[in-house]
């Protein structure tokens, strides 16, 4: 792809973004404002994902696996 072609592209999703919330209708301090709000939303959703989603996947891998017949972690024996 060429450069011309990327920054169409970008300015396509950014007009998109304008037109899905109607933000382009607000004044500019009120888009400031609205674009600082949704990103620093957006990065929050993003962090917790990264910190927690991990935890959950594991605690349910654990709980299943002990419904479904695993062995219990004090059982299985260690080999060195």
């Amino acid at each position: 792809m060429d450069i011309k072609r990327v920054k169409d592209y970008i300015y396509w999703l950014y007009y998109q973004y304008l037109l899905i919330t109607c933000s382009y209708v607000l004044e500019p301090w009120e888009q400031s404002m609205f674009h600082t709000i949704t990103v620093t939303v957006f990065a929050m959703v993003v962090y917790t994902a990264y910190v927690f989603v991990p935890i959950h996947v594991r605690l349910a891998f654990e709980f299943f696996s002990q419904i479904f017949g695993g062995q219990p972690e004090s059982t299985v024996s260690i080999v060195n």
